[in-house]
């Protein structure tokens, strides 16, 4: 028997109504409400109990609980089923309380099926123990340290948004977010630019009806929170409620709570609840707490166990300690017989069965979604009668099929860093504000984790969100939005929830005149290395425009997560071979290009094929003209897609010449160029192959560029070399 469950045994006949408790008489609540209180939390005390036993016996595998944590099951209960919430790991309490609003729950199953990986537990399936529900409203979230935060403030912003355009939304536009964290995590860099999104956005006028909910046991781990720290950092924030509330204590706890949840409720603005609880059990299993923590401290928070608080006020209403244990071993014997149900319930059995949620692809589907969109693009531009439509660069195509996606789907909203009024740094955006009003394309904080949270709080709404990261350099301290919650929700969610969004990023080096590492940056690797991503890399106008409607089409369709990674260098560029030849121009003529489609300018009967992608394209092309000049013939591979790479295509390309050069832009290692080579030897591709890319540096400023980015001087002599090699 664990000494928690031991205590309360024995502390329940001693048990007397405390201070607050006696003045019940005065509740709006009856005794079945704290009856149904009680219940929640002791399903979530019992559960911790068997996660530990279920573990020592090789039958589960997650022992993060929430003993001590279960006065979290009264914000349920101040909340509706139908509010979302986005709970950190210690909510079962929380979950239990949610299930008992919505009939037909099985709160102890579907727990269970997570602590043991069961393949048919209702939202991760198996692959990791996580709070979540589509009926109950709760959305999976993983233990990253505060990253749910910015998605969960981005969802309470977009839900008026998502209602004012008239989009199908799943949440009530009465609608409260719930957030709920630890204290240690209201110190994570993620946690406090979540809350200040929230605060700026409300400080402009903004609905932002949200609850955070700082769960302070007083240890991150293994390190104590300073007493007072949390109320110190959060309690006189400007525009931010602050409520204060003791777990242990739900007689004085419970208005409290609900006066936080009414205050958002009707106001629309933000509030931090400050939940004040203890920690029983340590972090998790394996957290030996005896080695940091002395144990008349543990023992002496045993008296703070906020199932001892509810008990008391059971027994202010007329229950006796009998009737609170008889049903608190009532509990333990419905979760026994459950476990004991669920012995022979299967896990999942292959690779395919884990990730099947993790990238679905329907192309079929996928370019019907760009035909429709097509046909209710604006009107195409006239043109004189005999002249062809105006080619564009890769800004101005970029720009036009924006445009055409926000006229075709109200749905759509672009925003970002400059990207309303001024119309981004290099005009890319410019006029679509202006065009399409401020409640479609407006301009964010600068805060990369804040624009990412809200596209995929938005797109939680059932809102088509086109952020853009102004720079690639600016992306990476914004990287685990993509990483572990953009693209782990619908694997652990088992695609019931899904980030569609397509993240516009400027990027790669070579741009003249305002360089230097944070304006020209080639590390891409970090993308290439997340399960499902798809990353785009359009080198020229036309391909530009059919892969930004690929993109969007994906994320209506197959709600599809990508970076549309633009070429700065690129964007303006009109000239290819010559100054004035104006032959990197293009105009748009394919509705769409299927994912993981390259594109070939062959070159007729070629001796070698270089495969390449953004800048490389053009430098590749007139490295091309110049060796026909010496009688040697190339083709050129565009791969346009970085992940998923062109397989079937570069291994085409390759076998139709017999020799390979792979011009990477990006650094040699963990460049692109790594993964091009691998696909082609795994694909039985036997002909000599050689790679040139860019060095293991940083991008310097002005001409010192020119010495770690592969130039067109080295991509020239290694298809000499290449091309000397053998006959075919």
């Amino acid at each position: 028997m664990h000494p928690l469950d031991s205590y309360f045994r024995d502390s329940l006949s001693d048990l007397s109504e405390s201070p607050s408790a006696m003045a019940l008489g005065d509740s709006d609540k009856s005794a079945s409400w704290w009856w149904g209180l009680f219940e929640a939390q002791a399903t979530s005390r019992h559960l911790d109990f068997v996660a530990r036993e279920l573990q020592q016996s090789g039958r589960g595998f997650y022992t993060i609980g929430s003993a001590g944590h279960e006065s979290n099951a009264m914000v349920a209960m101040a909340l509706r089923a139908t509010d979302p919430a986005l709970l950190h790991y210690r909510s079962g309490g929380f979950y239990a309380a949610r299930a008992n609003q919505v009939p037909g729950s099985t709160p102890i199953r579907d727990i269970l099926q997570g602590l043991m990986g069961l393949a048919d537990e209702p939202i991760a399936g198996g692959r990791h123990k996580v709070f979540g529900h589509p009926d109950l409203a709760v959305i999976p979230q993983t233990s990253t340290i505060a990253s749910h935060l910015p998605r969960a403030v981005g969802l309470s912003i977009a839900l008026h948004r998502a209602h004012r355009l008239g989009v199908d939304c799943e949440w009530p536009s009465d609608a409260v977010v719930v957030c709920s964290f630890g204290d240690a995590s209201a110190n994570h860099s993620t946690a406090a630019g979540a809350i200040n999104t929230a605060l700026a956005t409300s400080f402009r006028g903004l609905l932002v009806p949200i609850v955070f909910v700082c769960e302070d046991n007083g240890f991150g781990i293994s390190v104590p929170t300073p007493a007072g720290w949390i109320e110190a950092a959060y309690g006189s924030r400007p525009g931010l409620a602050y409520v204060a509330a003791d777990g242990s204590d739900p007689a004085n706890a419970w208005p409290a709570i609900r006066k936080a949840v009414d205050f958002v409720r009707e106001q629309r603005r933000p509030v931090f609840l400050h939940l004040r609880t203890v920690r029983f059990g340590g972090h998790a299993g394996s957290d030996a707490e005896i080695s940091y923590r002395k144990p008349r401290d543990i023992q002496a928070d045993y008296a703070r166990d906020p199932l001892l608080g509810t008990a008391s006020c059971l027994l202010a209403m007329g229950a006796s300690a009998a009737d609170v244990l008889a049903r608190y071993d009532a509990i333990r014997a419905e979760i026994d017989d459950e476990v004991n149900g669920l012995r022979n319930d299967r896990r999942l059995g292959s690779a395919a069965e884990v990730m099947a949620p993790i990238a679905p692809r329907t192309p079929g589907r996928v370019a019907e979604t760009v035909r429709t969109l097509r046909n209710m693009r604006p009107e195409p531009e006239q043109t004189e009668p005999g002249h062809s439509p105006k080619p564009r660069t890769l800004a101005e195509s970029i720009n036009a099929t924006l445009d055409e996606l926000l006229t075709a789907d109200r749905r759509v909203i672009v925003f970002g860093e400059d990207v309303g009024a001024k119309g981004g740094v290099y005009g890319v955006t410019a006029r679509l504000a202006r065009q399409h009003g401020t409640a479609r394309v407006f301009d964010t904080l600068l805060d990369e984790q804040a624009i990412l949270g809200l596209g995929l709080g938005a797109g939680l709404t059932g809102l088509i969100p086109i952020p853009e990261v102004q720079y690639l350099a600016y992306l990476h301290n914004a990287e685990d939005q993509l990483r572990g919650e953009g693209a782990t929700l619908p694997f652990f969610s088992r695609g019931r929830y899904s980030n569609p969004m397509v993240v516009r990023v400027a990027g790669l080096g070579y741009q003249k005149g305002f360089g230097g590492h944070f304006h020209n940056d080639n590390a891409v690797a970090v993308l290439r290395d997340v399960p499902g991503l798809v990353v785009a890399c359009p080198a020229r106008a036309d391909d530009a425009a059919a892969m930004l409607r690929t993109c969007a089409a994906a994320a209506i369709t197959d709600a599809t997560l990508s970076v549309f990674l633009e070429p700065i260098a690129l964007y303006h560029q009109r000239d290819l071979y010559e100054p004035g030849d104006q032959a990197w121009l293009a105009v748009d003529h394919d509705d769409h290009v299927a994912i993981g489609r390259a594109r070939s300018y062959d070159a007729g009967s070629a001796v070698l094929t270089m495969i390449s992608f953004g800048n490389g394209v053009p430098m590749s092309l007139r490295v091309a003209r110049r060796l026909v000049a010496t009688g040697i013939t190339a083709q050129v591979l565009d791969l346009r897609w970085l992940a998923p790479l062109p397989v079937e295509d570069l291994l085409a390309a390759a076998r139709s010449t017999g020799r390979v050069l792979v011009v990477d832009e990006t650094r040699h290692s963990g460049g692109v160029g790594e993964g091009v080579i691998t696909a082609l030897v795994e694909g039985g591709f036997a002909g000599p192959i050689q790679r040139v890319a860019s060095q293991d540096s940083f991008v310097p400023l002005g001409a010192a560029a020119e010495h770690v980015l592969l130039s067109e001087e080295e991509i020239e002599k290694a298809a000499r070399t290449l091309a000397e090699i053998g006959e075919r």
